[in-house]
Formats: C-alpha cells, structure tokens, sequence
C-alpha cells in the first residue's frame, strides 16, 4: 500500500463586501440617444438679428475721434480730391484749347459754335472746380483735425499748433505757404510715434505735395496780378497762366490723396477693404467621416 500524498491547495483572498466603493450610476458612460427634443420651444438662444455696428444699437455713441471716424472721413476727404483733381485736369485742357484758338484767329475767323463750347467748357470747369477745391478743402481740415487728435492720444503728447492756430495759419497770406505742410510734418511724426524731441521730417511724399502746394499759392497770386493787364498778348498769355495753375491744381489734389491715405493706413495698419474673405471650397484627400452604423433606439431620424 502506497503512502498518501500531501493534498495541494491554493489560497485565493477575496476582499469582503464593501471594501471598495462601488461606482455610481451618474458616472456610467450613457449611450447616445439622438438629438435633444423639448416638449415646447425653447426660450434661450441668441436673437434673430444680423450684425450691426455699434452706433447702429439705441443708446451707444461712438467717439467723435476715433480712427474709424479718421478713416471714413479720410475715404470721403479722398474721393472728393481724386474728383478735383478730374475737374482741374479738365479745366487745363479747356484752357489750352482756347490758346489755341487764339492762336488760330490770327490767320482768320472762328466758328461761332467751336467759340461758345470753348467758352462753355472754360467757365464749366472753372465753376466745378471752385466748388470742388471748397469742399476738398473743408473734408482735408476736418480730418486733419480728428487725425491730430488721434495721433496725440496714440503718441502720448500734442501738437505744437493749436486748431486755432493752424487754422489762422491757413488762411493768412504768406504764412499758408509755410504752416499747412509744418502741421502735416507733425502730424506723420506723431503717428510714426516719433520722439518729441526730435524734429519732424518730412517724408518724400510729403515734400513732393509741399512743393506743389507752394507753387500753386504763388501761382495763384501771379495769376492774380496778371489780371490786371488788358492787352490782347496779357490775356493770350493769362490763358497759359491759367492752364499751368490747373495742371499746379491737379498736382496738389493728387499728393494730397496720396498724404491722406498714407496717413490714415499708418493710424490703422489694417484696412477692412484690403482683406480679402476665405472660405473652404473643397478638401482634398481628407479621410472619410466616420458614420454612425447603428442608430440608438429612440433617436428621431
């Protein structure tokens, strides 16, 4: 008879109930059950209107200077001096066709009508210019105002001139050839944030417009005085005098568009005109979405 042998026997240890928390039910992963459904309509949400301005919403009041103020006026300022300067180009050409005609009509007589629409022309153009270099004249001051005050509040000091100042600046004879292109020197100092104790330097652009603007004025005042003489080679010569001041004119209306929108794009760098809106086309070689195979039970299709 064989001995027995030792029996052999495993111990497993189990924890007694409750020795571990069980998990809640609130912390289960719940299967999706489709899209939310109300009995009613809900009353939360964002309005249904489209985005406005916010001088456009009752009881909100934008600042007088602002730079979006600066920029609409300087895009309004611009139009009307890119007009001008149309008008003063067109008012050149009328002049020096009545120098020519002049010149013809010592060989012979004119034709009644190639006269008067020569004379239609002239006095068309200068009227259409008048008003244009009022109205030109009054949108650059308005907003070479508000740029100035834009530009202190942005550079941290104020210009040397006072509105008053360069206003009375502008208006007296002599001192206008002077003071318009020194505040405007100012002015692209202050927005190029330049130091205040450093002296303002014209840029290329800005000597250009104050050469035209000076010759313009002593131009003015030439023609002006020219006007006294009455003899018949005083007045053919008038004619060129008034043609190469509108031809000044057109100068000084365009490199006072071009001052306005290099100082306007320095005070906002970013024109909304010049961005350009993006959206998605098509996307190429992208994976395909994984679609729902199955769907939940109680989820409305």
């Amino acid at each position: 008879m064989q001995p027995l042998q030792p029996m052999r026997v495993d111990w497993v240890a189990t924890p007694p109930p409750g020795a571990y928390p069980q998990p809640s039910r609130r912390s289960q992963r719940l299967s999706y059950g489709g899209p939310p459904n109300y009995p009613v309509p809900p009353r939360w949400g964002f309005p249904l209107l489209a985005w406005r301005w916010p001088t456009a919403v009752p009881g909100t009041v934008e600042q007088a200077d602002s730079v979006d103020g600066v920029r609409r006026l300087g895009r309004t300022a611009q139009n009307s001096l890119w007009l001008l300067g149309f008008v003063a180009l067109w008012g050149a050409s009328s002049e020096i066709w009545r120098y020519v005609l002049v010149a013809m009509s010592r060989y012979g007589a004119l034709s009644a009508g190639v006269v008067s629409a020569s004379d239609a022309m002239v006095v068309s153009a200068s009227a259409i210019t008048i008003t244009g270099c009022l109205l030109s004249l009054v949108l650059t001051l308005l907003w070479v105002r508000r740029a100035r005050n834009v530009a202190a509040a942005g550079a941290g000091y104020g210009p040397s001139r006072s509105d008053e100042q360069a206003f009375a600046g502008l208006i007296v004879p002599g001192v206008n050839l002077v003071v318009p292109g020194a505040v405007l020197a100012e002015l692209e100092h202050a927005v190029a944030h330049g130091s205040p104790h450093e002296r303002p330097r014209p840029s290329k652009l800005l000597r250009w417009w104050w050469g035209f603007w000076v010759a313009s004025g002593l131009m003015f005042a030439v023609t002006v005085l020219w006007s006294f003489r009455d003899s018949t080679q005083a007045l053919a010569d008038g004619v060129l005098l008034h043609a190469l001041g509108d031809l000044l004119m057109v100068g000084v209306a365009v490199t006072t568009a071009l001052v306005v929108r290099r100082i306007t794009t320095l005070l906002l760098p970013v024109d909304a005109a010049s961005l350009r809106l993006m959206r998605v086309l098509e996307v190429k070689d992208a994976p395909e979405p994984p679609l729902r195979s199955v769907r939940a039970s109680g989820s409305p299709r």
